[in-house]
């Protein structure tokens, strides 16, 4: 019986190390994107803007974060998914020369929180059409079965027969991040777009290994931002072990971090590997930062206080609107018509939700 019981253990053994060693191939078939500091830093700002409640400021993007870089964005649609709490919106930029999209992060009463329950997702969902790749179904869901999926791709749709194949850019912070993975992801195999980027700041685990090498072929012109000792990068945990059963990030990620002596320090910008989960990169500190997560290049990225699900609106901004059944709310306007030019009335006249 002694030795019966070895002999199961060493099978175990072989099978552990067998799954390890096929673990952390991730395939590499293709290039990776090539990082740009500049677009990041653009492209962060459309990331915090996105957690503004104010909508009438948003979709006339007079916003206080709504300017700098961003300057001269012209907003088609902004979604509210008043049901899950989610907000996206689509427009075209003039630098970049692209339709960008942005998916709010997490909203909640305490962000805290939801990062406790990170801890706790399940791969629990086979991504359609890909063999053994695997997905956390509550971030799938997030892009796929609400509101925001159909209006963002309506908004793609009218923004090119307007202004031709020009780039489709996706971003997002936290949350945020993976639904702008799902939705490059989404663009790329289901409407064919040839020119989808995506970059993310913050950005959790969201499949598996399986799931990464087919998400890296596919949008391989994918940038993962993290910043220093941020913890959400580093959730749902990672293991080396039993590839179906764990999360692993796809390529590629670029990791922010800060060196120096006493007065003088330098914010790093490292160029991971092609594995996804570089062990020299955010891998090679302890994730327990929440204030690490909130600011990427010196850009807040929180609402503007945790609550409950909240926006703002203004009743000029209702001919533009339409909401169904549930509350969820969708602004749109023309893409061939000028930015509109709106005044904020003052909060006497506006409707909270």
């Amino acid at each position: 019986m002694g030795g019966r019981n070895w002999l199961i253990l060493g099978i175990l053994a072989c099978l552990i190390a067998f799954s390890s060693a096929r673990e952390l191939k991730v395939r590499e078939d293709n290039k990776l994107a090539v990082y740009n500091h500049t677009l990041g830093t653009i492209l962060v700002e459309y990331a915090s803007a996105v957690y503004l409640s104010d909508l009438t400021e948003l979709f006339t993007w007079t916003c206080p974060r709504c300017d700098g870089l961003t300057a001269g964005f012209e907003v088609i649609d902004l979604v509210v998914d008043v049901q899950h709490c989610l907000q996206a919106f689509v427009g075209v930029a003039r630098d970049p020369n692209a339709i960008v999209i942005a998916f709010r992060g997490t909203q909640e009463h305490s962000i805290q929180n939801w990062i406790e329950d990170l801890f706790w997702k399940q791969l629990d969902l086979n991504y359609p059409g890909m063999p053994d790749a695997m997905v956390h179904h509550g971030f799938y869901f997030a892009y796929h079965n609400t509101t925001l999926r159909p209006a963002i791709l309506n908004a793609v749709k009218q923004a090119k027969e307007i202004y031709g194949d020009i780039d489709i850019m996706a971003t997002g912070h936290s949350m945020g991040g993976a639904m702008a993975a799902f939705c490059g992801l989404d663009l790329t195999v289901n409407h064919e777009a040839k020119n989808v980027q995506v970059m993310t700041f913050g950005q959790p685990r969201i499949g598996n290994a399986a799931f990464a090498s087919y998400y890296r072929q596919l949008v391989p012109n994918t940038i993962r931002v993290t910043n220093d000792h941020d913890i959400v990068p580093h959730l749902p945990p990672y293991y080396s072990y039993f590839p179906q059963k764990t999360y692993h990030h796809f390529p590629r990620e670029v990791w922010l971090y800060n060196i120096g002596l006493e007065s003088l320090v330098y914010e790093v910008e490292k160029i991971c590997d092609k594995s996804g989960e570089d062990p020299t990169c955010s891998r090679s500190v302890t994730g327990n930062s929440i204030s690490d997560h909130l600011v990427y290049y010196g850009v807040e990225l929180m609402c503007e206080t945790w609550r409950s699900c909240r926006i703002v609106s203004d009743p000029l901004v209702a001919e533009y609107g339409k909401t169904d059944l549930q509350g969820n709310l969708i602004l749109s306007k023309d893409p061939a018509t000028p930015i509109l030019k709106m005044k904020t009335q003052s909060s006497e006249g506006s409707n909270h939700i």
